[in-house]
């Protein structure tokens, strides 16, 4: 990944994504598959403007999804990142 616009694609909203925003500063990004630590956190820190501490990754598989026929389809396979921001730093998602 050469370019940090490409990098973060959405925000996850969850019941947890926001526990881990009130109690531990970090917050819950989908990025780009191919994407690794050292360029999300860059383009958090460019495009935010924002001091990282540090980034945690995971990889999911999409679900299997029913299509209107019997054969089963599949959602798009997509990576999380958790990113702890420096205290006293906040992102506005809403």
């Amino acid at each position: 990944m050469k370019d940090i616009y490409q990098v973060i694609k959405n925000v996850r909203l969850s019941e947890k994504a926001a526990i881990m925003q009130e109690t531990n500063n970090e917050y819950t990004l989908e990025v780009d598959r191919k994407a690794n630590k050292l360029e999300i956190k860059q383009a958090v820190e460019q495009l935010l403007g924002k001091k990282v501490i540090a980034v945690r990754t995971a990889n999911y598989d999409g679900k299997l999804r029913r299509q209107r026929r019997a054969d089963a389809g599949r959602t798009n396979h997509w990576k999380k990142a958790i990113v702890r921001l420096k205290a006293g730093e906040t992102l506005d998602l809403i």
